[in-house]
């Protein structure tokens, strides 16, 4: 699906820009067909076949996109490896994917390139696979609570229900641009990965930046007068705060569409007055494949400032209680969810996967509520994972790392709210000497290459001991509502 996709585009849209890397280059839908049926044949003289794993470990650009391309052209199953990951969790990922190939440089891409070119030049291009909505093409990775990875894999059929819930699953006009667009997050993640069939059939245009800054995704937005402002909610938090936002006039945009992490209400009211523009959260999870609920662009206050929304197209969901039993509407339960775009399951994970897809649906893993307007309002998380900009972080594994510190008797780590992140880390800790607690800076400190930097603590507070429950147990509650209070 996504092979035939890349090559009806480039026979619809030609040489209109598909994408454009950090220095300005624009990479056409033709080049996209051509480059990717290159790297594809350089990477079946390497050996890679169908089912095969092929690691991006590659920086968010263009070359990704390609790479991605050309392993379903061949039918492997591309997994991409977040480069924001410390080395030592990355290396967990790929052992996970037990790949054919990694791809780490864009010097390799360059040499697979190269020799590919000259294969296609002389044999043609690799024989495209028929279509096969069974057929594996991606691999995105997920962390567990106790951080061990975790591996959703999709399937042609997943990519095309995804084109179908957001686009309708129609083409734009040949020849016809599409809106431009502004990548926001990394493309191992679920935006792109699931998403890229439906980019590739509306004609857009989507400008890489090589590194996110809110300064320079608004002047991007403004220049090249962008409809839709998109990403998670800590971006939307930093752009409404730049002093470019004041810069710019903003007639041009018509939407914002957030997900990722909450947006709180304040955040709501200050982007669409800042933008002039509609403000539409979205929820969903990697397991969901990026879609899930959302507000109407029209939405009244009530839906728009304190709920998710309603499911979108083709999802149903469903409040249950801890036995799986449906709860009435204004009961708390876990969420379930049920959808065409879902995973197919965990990677080599059949127990985890009988654990999370029940019957076909999906356990969100978060609580909610369902009013009676069909509206779903989120309770907070049944585990402890809480959102970092965008980014889901299991204190238990940086309790894992942090309690290896040598001034470090006990540890728990827990959410703070904030208003630019979302959420943020606190690292509450019992020192082993009252006399010599550990600072942030030593923590972060300890942490840095053990962890990725979004995972880290952002604040430490000493205590004399943990608090327990009856159980015996670290309690979570008391310590996180601690960090709630003003």
């Amino acid at each position: 699906m996504l092979a035939s996709t890349v090559r009806e585009a480039a026979r619809r849209f030609g040489d209109l820009p598909a994408f454009v890397d950090p220095d300005g280059s624009p990479v056409s839908y033709r080049d996209l067909d051509r480059r990717s049926d290159a790297v594809a044949a350089g990477l079946a003289a390497r050996g890679v076949g169908e089912g095969d794993r092929v690691v991006l470990r590659l920086p968010s650009d263009t070359g990704y996109v390609i790479a991605y391309a050309a392993a379903a052209k061949l039918g492997a199953i591309t997994a991409g490896v977040n480069p924001r990951l410390a080395p030592p969790e990355q290396q967990a990922l790929v052992a996970l994917a037990d790949p054919a190939i990694v791809l780490t440089d864009p010097g390799e891409l360059g040499e697979l390139l190269r020799a590919g070119t000259a294969i296609v030049d002389r044999d043609g291009a690799p024989h495209p696979l028929p279509d096969d909505g069974d057929r594996p093409v991606a691999i995105v990775f997920t962390s567990g609570t106790t951080g061990l990875p975790k591996a959703a894999l999709f399937c042609e059929r997943q990519l095309e229900a995804v084109a179908i819930t957001d686009t309708g699953g129609g083409w734009a006009p040949p020849g016809r641009p599409g809106p431009p667009m502004l990548a926001s997050t990394q493309f191992a993640h679920i935006g792109i990965t699931t998403k890229l069939p439906w980019y590739l059939r509306l004609a857009t245009r989507t400008h890489i930046l090589g590194r996110w800054r809110a300064d320079d995704a608004l002047r991007t937005i403004a220049e090249q007068r962008m409809p839709t402002i998109g990403g998670v909610a800590p971006q939307l938090a930093l752009m409404v705060r730049s002093p470019e936002a004041a810069r710019h006039d903003w007639d041009h945009v018509q939407t914002i569409v957030v997900g990722g992490a909450a947006s709180p209400p304040a955040l709501v009211a200050a982007a669409r007055e800042r933008f002039g523009a509609a403000y539409s959260i979205r929820y969903s999870s990697t397991e969901s494949g990026g879609c899930g609920t959302g507000t109407a662009f029209d939405a009244d206050d009530d839906e728009a400032l304190h709920s998710v929304g309603r499911p979108r197209p083709g999802i149903e969901v469903t409040v249950r209680d801890e036995e799986g039993r449906p709860l009435a509407a204004d009961e708390v339960g876990e969420l379930w969810l049920r959808s065409p775009t879902q995973m197919s399951g965990y990677w080599r994970d059949p127990e985890t996967t009988a654990a999370t897809i029940v019957d076909g649906w999906l356990r969100t893993g978060d609580l909610a509520r369902i009013d009676e307007r069909g509206l779903v309002r989120l309770a907070g998380r049944v585990k402890e994972m809480f959102i970092r900009g965008g980014y889901n972080v299991y204190p238990a594994e940086v309790e894992a790392a942090l309690a290896a510190h040598p001034a470090v008797a006990e540890v728990a780590v827990v959410p703070r709210p904030d208003p630019v992140m979302g959420e943020i880390g606190v690292a509450v800790v019992a020192p082993r000497d009252p006399a010599a607690p550990p600072t942030l800076a030593d923590v972060q400190g300890f942490l840095r290459g053990r962890i990725a930097d979004y995972k880290m603590p952002e604040a430490v507070r000493i205590v004399a001991e943990l608090p327990l429950t009856p159980m015996l147990k670290v309690d979570r509650r008391a310590l996180a509502a601690r960090e709630g209070e003003p």
